[in-house]
């Protein structure tokens, strides 16, 4: 039996790129301490710095500066909300917004202020992921809303699960006319789309290298100069006092090269993993009968394709792709532990049976034809038979989907 590997869930981490793998492999003799006054310490920083600029120019940041360094994603977005903490708890502004679709890191972070005695409000999104700027206008005035004058607005400018883009420009307009700081998860559209915080007006954006085929444990947080910023970890001096802990020389230096290549390859990663991409959503369109495809039609991320299956389970199905050699996501968060669904698709309006009936397939710079047409050929035999299996058909009417773009 022809059984490959097919690689298809690279928003969850991507492989080394070969150049920056080549690069941290040399780069294991840049041991010294960073924080060092003597020659081996000035050439650690100075790569740092090289790395810091290199990150600076992939978000559209002028000033590398504003370019802090963390341990990823989660540590960046704990930061923003321990700032907020200590602003509301000195000033007289405490109202958090955010979505209802955000990675769990920044709706732990806000259920915590919450907690706290924060106002918190979690933005509803329409069918297809993205949210209202007539409801976030709505939400930033007082005197038609609760909780006060606004804090923080918090959305993340790409979906991890379906991929939806959201328009940051538009809403940190509106955010920044009330007075409120913005902050933008981008660790998923970093790399996949032109990202600009310049542009966009926004105050903080949050990145991880993992993400961008660099190594894993290497972040970064983007704060606007004279943005107020709390630190996270106390101690030392590094990162201007924002973020304390002894430079982590090879995961600075592998993120810096990551994010060189990406800004180069950007332009044509978007064209051939987004070809890549509709061939698949097509070939799943016309080969699978009552599927729905979620997420925004046209706003959306180039590699990230998410398919609710109606009468077949996604634990199911994601299992009986990995017997074929198939890598993919759940549309529920049952693999890690949870028997609740996708948050993100119960938002967009998705159903529990659908939501638990989802996959996601996320491709990447290394995805071929060749493979998407693999995953073609023996996706639909497998859905084929889990519905013949499944006691869900009964639950869900396979003949009304309840997408646009499904068929």
């Amino acid at each position: 039996m022809d059984t490959r590997f097919v690689y298809m869930d690279y928003n969850a981490t991507t492989p080394l790129h070969p150049e920056v793998k080549a690069q941290m492999v040399a780069d294991l003799e840049v041991y010294a301490n960073a924080s060092s006054m003597h020659e081996a310490g000035r050439r650690a920083r100075f790569r740092v710095e090289d790395a810091r600029k290199a990150v600076a120019a992939l978000i559209g940041a002028k000033d590398p500066e504003t370019v802090y360094f963390t341990s990823g994603g989660s540590e960046s977005n704990n930061t923003v909300f321990a700032t907020m903490y200590d602003l509301g708890r000195k000033g007289s502004r405490r109202k958090i917004i955010t979505t209802a679709i955000e990675h769990p890191c920044v709706l732990n972070a806000a259920l915590h202020l919450k907690e706290e005695g924060f106002p918190v409000v979690f933005l509803p999104v329409d069918g297809q992921g993205r949210i209202s700027l007539s409801e976030l206008e709505r939400e930033l005035d007082p005197a038609r809303s609760e909780g006060g004058p606004a804090l923080l607005v918090s959305v993340m400018a790409a979906n991890n699960e379906i991929g939806t883009i959201q328009d940051m420009a538009a809403i940190a307009r509106l955010a920044k006319a009330a007075g409120a700081l913005v902050h933008s998860d981008g660790t998923q559209a970093v790399g996949k789309v032109p990202v600009s915080v310049e542009a966009w007006g926004l105050d903080y954006l949050t990145l991880s290298c993992h993400k961008l085929y660099g190594p894993k444990g290497i972040g970064a947080l983007y704060a606007r100069a004279k943005a107020p910023l709390e630190p996270l970890i106390r101690g030392g001096h590094q990162e201007k006092g924002a973020r304390a802990g002894t430079y982590n020389n090879l995961g600075i230096l592998g993120f810096g090269k990551a994010a060189e290549l990406a800004l180069a390859e950007l332009g044509a990663y978007s064209r051939r993993v987004g070809a890549l991409r509709e061939r698949l959503r097509a070939g799943i369109v016309a080969k699978i009968p009552q599927i729905r495809v979620n997420g925004h039609p046209t706003e959306v991320l180039p590699n990230t394709l998410n398919v609710s299956f109606p009468g077949a389970e996604g634990e199911a199905i994601l299992l009986s792709l990995d017997m074929e050699g198939i890598e993919v996501s759940t549309g529920s968060a049952c693999a890690s532990g949870s028997l609740e669904p996708s948050h993100v698709l119960m938002a967009t309006g998705v159903g529990p049976e659908l939501a638990h009936g989802s996959i996601r397939f996320s491709l990447g710079r290394d995805t071929t034809e060749e493979e998407v047409d693999y995953v073609l050929e023996r996706l639909p035999p497998i859905i084929t038979r889990l519905r013949r299996m499944s006691t869900i058909e009964a639950c869900v009417d396979l003949s009304n989907p309840t997408n646009e773009s499904a068929s």
